[in-house]
């Protein structure tokens, strides 16, 4: 059925089960992040409360007028209005797009409001709905008066570091992993087959071997290693998946260039992507690592030099 088609008790049957799915949203989204973002899961406890007291008044309204029995009508049951996105399967919630969703939702019921009060001539559920819509309005600037008081007194500086944190465990830390093992580990093979063979075809196939099976080994190390439970590094699979991906891409660096036929251009390429990747682990692991550039370049390049001998020593052996 469409919106327009509902009768006045319909659409406060509506708003009951609209206001009460918003509140199991809120504290969701206060469940996923009491662990790691309190300030931010108190906030969403409050609204939750909040959309509780709207329900009540709504219920209170809907036994004067239409009786006890509420009919169960969703928002998923009215054709063209807005549904709620399912936050339920998320292993992780970041507290910013949290408090995002939620400005949405608040904007989203105002105008649910406004457009109901238009539509009865009841003064007292045109009252009501006309409040609801001014309230919704107002948690929207209330949350952001909330959200400035907690910046104020460090809060959510606090939140803010603890999310760059988890960032970096669950994100950074197993790319730059893998991308440090598919750079670094794979330069002995494929160099060693490029001096053995001073053939491209040849070289190719190595680097493409080499890459692959070190992102499949990579990947299920970096799975198996930690459930991420305790750690906080959150899914074991998607870990998995990025140092996977990432030690794969990064032996597939230095291999492309031996697509060429010829060996010394390619080569001379496979040896500057090299060092292009060794710049790129500097720059993260000085970034997010709090690691000194210099330092980091220093350990990194080092590294990669010691492999590269490796292979050169014995491919020309």
């Amino acid at each position: 059925m469409y919106f327009h088609d509902l009768t006045e008790a319909q659409v406060l049957a509506l708003a009951i089960s609209a206001e009460e799915e918003d509140g199991h949203i809120y504290r969701d989204f206060a469940e996923a992040l009491r662990k790691d973002f309190p300030v931010t899961a108190d906030l969403f406890v409050r609204m939750s409360k909040e959309e509780s007291g709207h329900r009540s008044r709504l219920i209170s309204l809907y036994q004067k007028r239409f009786g006890e029995h509420i009919p169960l009508i969703r928002r998923q049951d009215v054709k063209g209005f807005v549904t709620r996105r399912p936050f339920w399967f998320m292993h992780t919630v970041r507290p910013d797009k949290a408090r995002e969703e939620a400005a949405s939702m608040e904007l989203e019921a105002r105008r649910f409001y406004e457009v109901a009060a238009q539509r009865t001539n009841d003064a007292s559920m045109r009252k009501l709905l006309g409040d609801l819509a001014q309230e919704e309005q107002q948690h929207a600037s209330s949350a952001s008066q909330i959200t400035q008081e907690k910046m104020a007194d460090g809060g959510l500086m606090e939140e803010s570091n603890a999310q760059r944190r988890l960032f970096v465990l669950r994100f950074i830390q197993p790319g730059l992993a893998g991308l440090m093992d598919g750079s670094v580990s794979t330069l002995a093979p494929i160099f060693a087959a490029a001096f053995a063979t001073s053939n491209t075809l040849e070289t190719l196939k190595v680097g493409l071997a080499a890459s692959v099976g070190a992102g499949i080994s990579m990947g299920f190390a970096e799975a198996l290693s930690d459930d991420g439970k305790l750690s906080g590094r959150g899914s074991p699979w998607l870990r998995g998946v990025i140092c996977g991906i990432m030690t794969t891409l990064g032996g597939l660096g230095h291999t492309v260039p031996f697509f060429l036929r010829d060996f010394h251009a390619a080569l001379t390429i496979a040896i500057a992507v090299v060092i292009i990747e060794l710049g790129a682990i500097s720059c993260i692991r000085w970034k997010y690592m709090d690691t000194p550039f210099l330092a980091a370049a220093f350990q990194v390049v080092v590294g990669g030099l010691l492999v590269f001998f490796v292979g050169w020593f014995v491919g020309a052996s």
